[in-house]
């Protein structure tokens, strides 16, 4: 494993995002476009893997921990704007969620 300097973590700007909207790719088995709040006026577009594993509507309505100053990045012809956290166990994405009812956009630290 790499390590990475304590100021190299700070870099990251990890945040709690809603998923307001999810969505089947046409064509893509494995990915979703997700629709995720960030702030009262952050609304931005994330395209998510694990499609095979989870429905749409697993999503919706969750709090998730997303990377937000992750630079935009094309998937599937979509511009993703952010990239939700999850463990990877035996290939299976398991989502890093918030169980208590905090505002979209609060910082993790």
């Amino acid at each position: 494993m790499t390590q990475i300097s304590f100021n190299d973590f700070q870099k990251l700007d990890l945040r709690i995002c809603k998923v307001l909207k999810a969505e089947r790719i046409p064509g893509r088995k494995k990915l979703l476009k997700l629709t995720v709040k960030l702030g009262e006026d952050d609304v931005r577009t994330v395209i998510a893997g694990g499609a095979q594993y989870y429905p749409p509507e697993y999503f919706v309505n969750k709090l998730f921990v997303i990377v937000a100053n992750l630079e935009p990045k094309r998937i599937a012809g979509i511009e993703s704007e952010g990239m939700l956290l999850a463990a990877d166990h035996h290939g299976k994405p398991i989502w890093l969620t918030v169980k208590e009812e905090v505002p979209p956009g609060t910082k993790v630290r």
